[in-house]
């Protein structure tokens, strides 16, 4: 199982740079694209409003390198 679990938005372009960039350092990490997975939508619902969400064990962070994303509720 990966380390990082990232919570995207295919339409978020701080999405998609987060996911490029993680690859391109090749961060071992999961993908869950809220808006096809109603359980992860809930999931990410419970930790913001916003996504990029990255979840490492009990460490969240929300947005990606000063970058806030977008809301999706």
């Amino acid at each position: 199982m990966p380390d990082l679990i990232i919570y995207t938005v295919r339409t978020c372009a701080t999405c998609e740079r987060a996911v490029r960039e993680l690859a391109r350092e090749g961060v071992d990490f999961e993908e869950r694209d809220i808006r096809k997975n109603e359980a992860w939508f809930e999931e990410a619902s419970r930790l913001s409003i916003s996504v990029p969400i990255l979840v490492r064990g009990d460490k969240i962070e929300i947005g990606w390198r000063g970058d806030m994303g977008c809301p999706f509720q």
